[in-house]
C-alpha cells in the first residue's frame, strides 16, 4: 500500500511538471535582429541572457544606422524579425504600414560630444566653448551621416538649436562644412577613428560614451534632445534628408530622442520575437542591461497602433497618439 501511493505521488509529480512545461515556449531557429548601432553593446548583452533561456535560438544581431537598417527591409527585401531603431519615427515613416503594424517605444538617449583623453584640448574643452575648439584648425571631428543614421540628422538639429542658444547666428553650417571627410554612415563606426587617435571629437550618443568607457561633454538640455520637457523647442529646428524615393526630400523635425522596436509582419520567427521582445522589454531583464548601458526606459509611452500589438507587448505600450 505504501509503495502504491509513493508510486502515485511521483506519477502526480510528473504530470504536473509536464504541464508546467508544456505552457513554456519552445524556441528554436534563427531569430534576425537589424539595430541602430548605438544599441551594439546592450543589444549582444540582451541576446546573452536570452540565449541561456532559450539555447536553441540562434540570433543574428545586424547593425547599421536605423535609415540604412530599414532600407535593407524596404528596398532590398531582407528578411528579418525584429528591427529596433535609434528613432521610433523611422518605423512610422518607412515600415508602418506596408511592412509593420505597432511601434513600441522603448528607450532614450542624448546627444554628446565625445573625446579620448589624448584627443587634442581635451583638458580645455567644456559646455560652453566646444564649438570653438572644434573649429580650430588643428582639431578633426566626426558625425554620422544624416542621409543613414538618425546620429547625423539629430547632430545637425543640435547645431540649429545651438546657433540660438548660444547666440551664434551660421554656427551649424560652419561646423557641418568642416572635416565632411570624416562623415560615416553610422555612430559606431566612429568610434574606431576616435580610439585610433585619426580623429579628436565625435557628435555621438551618451551612452555609447558610457559603453566604450570614453570621456564626453554634456551638452545644456536646451540643445540636447533630452529633455521631454523641451520637445516644443527641439520642434522649432528642422533639416532635410533624403526621402523614400530618388530625389525627393524628407523633412525631420527636432524632438526628444525615443527609440522604437518593432516585429516585422512577415518575420520568419514571430514565436520567437515575441518572447525576445517581451524579454527585451522587461523592466528586470533587458530594460536593466538598457538603463545600465545608458539608455533609460521609457515604457509605457503611447502608441498609436496599441490595437495592433500583441497581446504579450501591450503591458509594454499605452494606447494613444503615435
Amino acid at each position: 500500500m505504501k509503495r502504491f501511493f509513493l508510486l502515485f505521488v511521483l506519477l502526480l509529480f510528473l504530470s504536473i511538471v509536464g504541464l508546467s512545461q508544456s505552457k513554456i515556449p519552445t524556441l528554436s531557429g534563427d531569430l534576425i535582429i537589424f539595430h541602430a548601432g548605438s544599441l551594439s553593446v546592450p543589444m549582444k548583452e540582451v541576446a546573452n541572457e536570452f540565449k541561456k533561456l532559450y539555447p536553441n535560438v540562434k540570433i543574428l544581431l545586424e547593425s547599421a544606422g536605423s535609415v540604412a537598417s530599414a532600407r535593407k527591409i524596404t528596398d532590398l527585401n531582407r528578411p528579418c524579425d525584429i528591427l529596433a531603431s535609434s528613432d521610433y519615427s523611422v518605423i512610422d515613416n518607412m515600415l508602418i504600414p506596408k511592412y509593420a503594424d505597432w511601434n513600441i517605444k522603448f528607450v532614450s538617449n542624448e546627444l554628446s560630444i565625445v573625446f579620448h583623453e589624448s584627443s587634442r584640448y581635451a583638458s580645455q574643452i567644456n559646455g560652453k566653448n566646444w564649438y570653438d575648439l572644434l573649429l580650430k584648425k588643428d582639431v578633426a571631428f566626426s558625425r554620422a551621416d544624416p542621409n543613414s543614421d538618425p546620429c547625423g540628422y539629430r547632430t545637425v538639429l543640435t547645431l540649429k538649436l545651438a546657433e540660438k542658444y548660444y547666440k551664434k547666428p551660421g554656427l551649424e553650417k560652419t561646423i557641418t562644412d568642416k572635416d565632411q571627410n570624416y562623415m560615416r554612415p553610422k555612430e559606431v563606426d566612429l568610434v574606431a577613428m576616435l580610439e585610433s587617435g585619426s580623429i579628436d571629437y565625435i557628435f555621438l550618443y551618451r551612452s555609447v560614451a558610457i559603453q566604450h568607457k570614453l570621456k564626453f561633454i554634456r551638452l545644456p538640455d536646451e540643445i540636447n534632445l533630452r529633455d521631454m520637457a523641451n520637445a516644443s523647442l527641439y520642434a522649432t529646428a528642422s533639416t532635410e534628408i533624403n526621402g523614400k524615393e530618388p530625389g525627393k526630400k524628407e523633412v525631420i523635425k527636432g524632438e526628444p530622442m525615443i527609440y522604437g522596436v518593432t516585429m516585422l509582419r512577415d518575420a520568419p520567427n514571430k514565436t520567437a520575437a515575441i518572447v525576445f521582445l517581451e524579454f527585451l522589454l522587461s523592466r528586470e531583464r533587458g530594460m536593466k542591461i538598457m538603463e545600465k548601458n545608458g539608455q533609460p526606459s521609457v515604457i509605457p509611452m503611447e502608441t498609436g497602433n496599441y490595437e495592433k500589438l500583441p497581446k504579450e507587448l501591450r503591458l509594454f505600450a499605452k494606447p494613444g497618439k503615435p
